[in-house]
């Protein structure tokens, strides 16, 4: 009888430490892989071409709409670090992923609706004509927002995306197999989008081009979101930038306290007295009455 028992133990455990196994690594690869093309194809099929859609479509001068460009550019190399400090320190890659993809979704869907209906876009300049109807508040607010949405859904989900793919796999050589393989996938929808997207683009229809937008970023949700049940959920282990953040906030709260060179006088498991390099941060750690 004991023998029995023991054996029916072992094999529930077996059995669950193999589907742990198969939860891990390669198994996950091509839902990774499958997400960073489409979601690539999706934004950069939009960023490359906006300069031309602002000018065409919103009768935006040159320097204006290179000035939006610009800024748009800037916010895409923003958010990822946004996104990787809400990642490690609070929620996790793989939720960060799933917003991000959605928001992103949200984005291009709306950008797509402005090309389809005419009233969320000022008219085209007229033929052998400088006169030209500028854009509306409203139409500007739909731009903007769609704008900011794929923006930030993008930025989200960039680099956070690479660390997700990279923690499914134990070996080191595995995870170096898959970064070759992010880049390698990158670089590839870089080329497609600057040249079949935007070839779309402007020789078919800004409606057909954001339509391939649209599509991409959807097949790239779905595809996350079908592989969740293999991923390996990583909890947050926090960020050196929050804590960096808390330090600075604590040396302004204590901004008037007189920084002291006797080191019981501080917060610190360290012998040493606080140095002179950037002294006001000293006083983050500074005791005070009020602080047990």
């Amino acid at each position: 009888m004991a023998v029995s028992v023991s054996s029916d133990a072992e094999a529930p455990m077996s059995a669950d430490s193999n589907t742990k196994h198969r939860n891990r690594g390669w198994i996950t690869f091509p839902f990774m892989i499958a997400t960073l093309l489409f979601l690539s194809l999706a934004v950069l099929g939009w960023l490359f071409n906006l300069i031309v859609f602002l000018i065409e479509e919103f009768n935006m001068k040159s320097i204006a709409a290179a000035q939006i460009t610009n800024i748009v550019s800037g916010c895409t190399f923003m958010f990822p670090v946004v996104g990787a400090i809400a990642a490690d320190s609070f929620f996790g890659t793989i939720p960060v992923i799933s917003v991000s993809a959605f928001i992103s979704l949200m984005g291009v869907c709306l950008l797509t609706l402005i090309v389809s209906v005419d009233s969320l876009r000022p008219k085209p300049c007229e033929t052998a004509s400088n006169l030209c109807e500028s854009p509306s508040k409203i139409q500007l607010g739909v731009l903007y927002s769609a704008i900011t949405l794929a923006c930030v859904g993008a930025g989200g989900n960039r680099f956070t995306l690479a660390t997700a793919g990279a923690n499914q796999f134990k070996k080191t050589k595995d995870q170096g197999s898959f970064f070759n393989w992010f880049f390698f996938t990158w670089y590839f929808t870089a080329a497609i989008s600057t040249t079949s997207i935007v070839y779309a683009e402007e020789n078919i229809s800004w409606t057909f081009g954001f339509g391939l937008c649209l599509a991409a970023n959807l097949l790239g949700f779905l595809a996350f979101l079908s592989g969740k049940r293999f991923y390996k959920h990583e909890k947050p282990l926090g960020s050196p930038f929050t804590s960096l953040l808390r330090v600075i906030l604590a040396a302004v709260h204590k901004r008037k306290a007189e920084i002291s060179i006797d080191n019981k006088d501080y917060h610190s498991e360290s012998k040493a007295v606080p140095t002179k390099s950037f002294r006001f941060l000293n006083r983050a750690a500074l005791k005070q009455e009020d602080e047990s």
